[in-house]
């Protein structure tokens, strides 16, 4: 077997290695790097080329998670110093997704991550629910997390460890971690975390700094930034790519665009682990199909009401659930329980008028 010892900086180990194709020598292994309209960036031994992928790949295809991602390790064959064609995705590890839209498309975020960095920035970005989404996507993906609370230069002492009770009381089992580029206060900290060999990505919304962190652990401004929209003060999309990078330290971090909608998908798995409090509550609900809400016997409201899970996150948890279950259901259940919500609400409005309302 050819020694691969040099792809370990990239995050190649024996469990891409078995997936080679041992009757095809031809073909050698290569990590995407970055993702463009029509081809790849990907890095392997003979350092970066351009990849794009067979018309067999394209035909298999029935779905974008079918399609190579960037932390993607593929099987290629090179073409010539520059160039090089994509004939397999080998298998992953884990795969990062969400939902991004209403017909419930799924955006393929990272592959074969070891760890997610979520970013929020502690002045206008700071928000418990959209963190728990990122938390579910995360957990779904059998990923790590931990929260990275940025621009701590923005507010005071007491602001900042008000925020930070906060996150460890809804999200007790997730490390915290507090950054600002401005003073470099924690960038050492969040370099200490990060593992040579290993996988991280970094998500948030646009303009939480998650490009500028990168920059700190790289050692130069490679990325480039803006400042946030003082009109909107909404973050501008600087980053319109997802890129890997290799840090010197050895680690690997993935930057991504803005994420404002963090949809979920198929995330019955992370829901039921990121409020797993919820859950084995709910073991001991009267009715197995409790909705939490108005029925006898239920376990949940009575530990709302002694105070030991947040109403707040109750509340969370339901649309969560409510939203990965819609997402399962089959075009045709949906279809049905639109029709069925389309007949109540004419309902509605018809004894509405009747009523001269």
């Amino acid at each position: 077997m050819e020694d691969r010892s040099d792809l370990k900086d990239l995050g190649y180990d024996a469990f891409f290695e078995s997936s080679l194709d041992p009757s095809r020598p031809e073909l050698t292994p290569a990590r995407v790097i970055a993702e463009h309209r029509a081809s790849y960036k990907v890095t392997g031994k003979t350092g970066e080329l351009t990849a794009k992928i067979t018309g067999r790949l394209q035909f298999q295809a029935s779905a974008r998670e079918d399609y190579p991602a960037v932390g993607d390790w593929v099987a290629i064959t090179e073409v010539d110093k520059k160039t090089a064609i994509i004939e397999t995705t080998l298998p992953r590890k884990t795969l990062l997704k969400r939902k991004y839209s209403d017909k419930q498309e799924i955006q393929v975020i990272a592959a074969n991550l070891d760890k997610a960095f979520i970013v929020e920035a502690v002045d206008r970005d700071y928000n418990l629910n959209r963190l728990e989404r990122y938390l579910v996507l995360a957990r779904d993906a059998e990923i790590s997390a931990a929260v990275v609370l940025n621009k701590t230069d923005l507010i005071s002492f007491d602001e900042l460890d008000l925020k930070i009770r906060q996150l460890r009381e809804r999200f007790p089992d997730t490390p915290v971690l507090t950054t600002s580029t401005k003073t470099e206060t924690g960038i050492a900290g969040l370099a200490d975390s990060i593992q040579p060999g290993k996988t991280y990505c970094f998500l948030g919304s646009s303009g939480a700094g998650k490009s500028s962190l990168i920059n700190r652990l790289l050692g130069d401004d490679r990325i480039r930034t803006k400042e946030i929209s003082l009109a909107s003060g909404r973050g501008k999309h600087t980053t319109t790519t997802r890129q890997l990078y290799i840090l010197k330290s050895g680690g690997i971090v993935i930057d991504n665009p803005g994420i404002r909608e963090v949809g979920i998908a198929d995330a019955a798995l992370g829901v039921q682990d990121v409020f797993d409090e919820i859950a084995d509550t709910a073991q001991r609900c009267r009715y197995s199909d409790c909705t939490h809400t108005h029925e006898p016997g239920c376990a949940v409201r009575e530990a709302v009401r002694d105070k030991k899970i947040d109403e707040q996150k109750l509340t969370h948890y339901g649309k969560l659930k409510k939203e990965t279950e819609y997402y399962t259901m089959t075009d045709y259940e949906k279809r049905k329980k639109d029709r069925k919500f389309g007949k109540h609400i004419k309902k509605i409005l018809k004894q509405m008028k009747d009523k001269g309302l």
